[in-house]
């Protein structure tokens, strides 16, 4: 009878949730001019998604369906007085309840047309009816849904491939965090941002969501925060957020709903968790198993097949980019950073840091002029290079680097590496990387090394070699501003007497250049013009 409903068992068990397949649009199995089905009754949504075709002739099909089928009948079962009773609506409801996608009615042999009882449930119920002409089978229309999910799931495959491509080229760009959080709003058609051990947010790229999805998301990263291992538990979470889904009780403006359940003490968190705000979907991502609380939360209006994938592929290639890069265990550089401040000599502690008895220092600015690399930056490029010691001063990263790790050019920086240091001479190789650098900005050099010494120069014995700079330079360093003069003066014979280069060395103008020079030149009473004037100055200010 129209407008009678039999509803549901309540306590009957719920349905399970659809088979991991790329689903089919409905409206893409409609369009298949070959089958020549046509959508009589229930709702027209062009979203609607079929999972499988099943056939079946039970009068109930709610044992066999799994949900997301597009059930397919001849009739069979329907009782020649089932117009003037509640079949029907008994049994769409029951199809209904089981999840099904939608009903196909096959027209002959068994009927010559769809029951108008039937059509009327359907569109009590909600459950798109489709008809099937005679000249299609079953199984005609069973495999088109097997051939568009199997495009379906080309067109994933593809999808996901060429998001892992540009992900992997986002990771190796000069700011490599950002470059692959953005690379991933993009390919998810959302936001994602990433969450450091405290909570807080890092970084983030992609679309506003409004504060309850903000706050929702950050809720989320903390049910996936990595903490020490407490025993066998879940690895991934499904959450539901209580009310936010329902359209009597929607969630408030101002703050997101608690989250529930909430897990256990007594395991450790999963490693993935989803859970949806107002109808935007979130997840969140922990970024690595060592404990060190990096987060990824991913928000998307949509969750498309194959995003899950995109996500985990972009968690792993931030866990790369965020993790340690251990010469020791961070205890061991705890311990040597408060060896150093309790007054102990870089010898001492340096054996905390590696095995190495040498090591590299190297100075390195971004190439587009950033006057102060972030610290994830700076963290990336000690990442690169090999090492952890890493320290953000300034518009220079300065990267302490074992001695047997190979240096090149990175991408986006411009570098200066002093020459092979043991620790006690650290300071020195300090100031030999950012002569280094100094010069590799001057000649627009994306890596340069300090020079080893040359064969001249080891012919003289290094304390008569000193004792000579000393005396050679002694007007000017007793004079005023003498540490400017004399890295002015060094610089400048570097680069071959060039003031411009020299200005942008030191990142002063030209004409400072000038004066300092005719500074040094009056001082030392010299002709600087003379080449035989420049060696001697030359090897004195490396000397000295």
């Amino acid at each position: 009878m129209e407008g009678t409903h039999t509803m549901p068992d309540p306590s009957a068990p719920p349905a399970p949730s659809v088979p991991p397949t790329p689903p089919v649009l409905l409206s893409a199995l409609l369009a298949r001019d070959d089958l020549g089905l046509r959508q009589i009754a229930g709702p027209v949504d062009a979203g609607a998604a079929v999972h499988w075709a099943h056939t079946s002739e039970m009068s109930d099909p709610y044992p066999y369906l799994l949900g997301g089928e597009l059930l397919l009948t001849a009739g069979v079962h329907i009782p020649e007085a089932a117009g003037s009773g509640t079949y029907f609506d008994d049994y769409v409801s029951r199809i209904v309840a089981a999840g099904g996608a939608a009903l196909g009615f096959g027209v002959a042999p068994v009927h010559d047309s769809v029951p108008r009882a039937l059509v009327a449930s359907c569109d009590s119920y909600g459950l798109p009816l489709i008809e099937v002409p005679p000249r299609t089978t079953f199984s005609g229309v069973a495999r088109a849904v097997w051939q568009l999910m199997a495009l379906a799931r080309h067109a994933e495959l593809r999808r996901v491939t060429e998001a892992q491509q540009a992900l992997a080229a986002a990771a190796s760009r000069p700011d490599p965090v950002h470059a692959v959080l953005r690379q991933l709003a993009r390919r998810v058609s959302g936001r994602a941002v990433l969450y450091g051990p405290e909570g807080t947010e890092l970084a983030a790229a992609g679309r506003e969501y409004g504060e309850p999805v903000h706050q929702g998301l950050a809720a989320l990263a903390t049910v996936v925060r990595p903490g020490p291992p407490r025993g066998a538990g879940p690895r991934h979470m499904r959450l539901r957020r209580v009310g936010a889904t329902s359209p009597h009780a929607p969630a408030p403006a101002n703050a997101p709903q608690p989250l529930s359940p909430s897990p256990s003490p007594r395991t450790p968190p999963p490693t993935s968790a989803t859970d949806t705000v107002n109808g935007t979907h979130l997840a969140a991502y922990t970024l690595t198993t060592g404990g060190n609380g990096f987060t990824l939360g991913v928000a998307t209006a949509h969750r498309a097949p194959g995003d899950h994938t995109i996500a985990s592929v972009a968690a792993v290639l931030l866990s790369l980019l965020t993790g340690e890069r251990q010469i020791g265990t961070g205890a061991a550089r705890t311990s040597a950073l408060v060896r150093l401040l309790l007054g102990a000599e870089p010898q001492e502690a340096a054996p905390l840091l590696g095995p190495g008895t040498h090591w590299h220092v190297v100075h390195a600015r971004l190439t587009d002029g950033t006057p102060r690399p972030e610290a994830l930056a700076a963290a990336s490029l000690g990442a690169a290079l090999g090492s952890p010691l890493v320290d953000a001063h300034g518009d220079v990263v300065r990267v302490l680097v074992p001695a047997d790790r190979e240096i090149a050019e990175q991408p986006g920086w411009i570098c200066g590496v002093s020459a092979p240091a043991e620790p006690h001479a650290w300071p020195t190789a300090d100031v030999q990387a950012a002569r280094a650098l100094a010069r590799a900005r001057a000649t627009r050099t994306a890596l340069v090394r300090h020079g080893l010494p040359t064969t001249l120069a080891r012919l003289v014995p290094p304390d008569e070699a000193t004792a000579h700079a000393e005396a050679l330079l002694a007007p000017v360093t007793a004079a005023p501003g003498a540490a400017a003069l004399t890295e002015t003066l060094r610089t400048w014979l570097s680069l071959h007497g060039s003031w411009d280069r020299t200005a942008v060395a030191l990142s002063v103008h030209r004409n400072t250049v000038r004066q300092r020079i005719a500074r040094c030149a009056t001082l030392l009473a010299a002709d600087l013009d003379d080449p035989d004037v420049r060696m001697e100055l030359w090897f004195a200010l490396r000397d000295g």
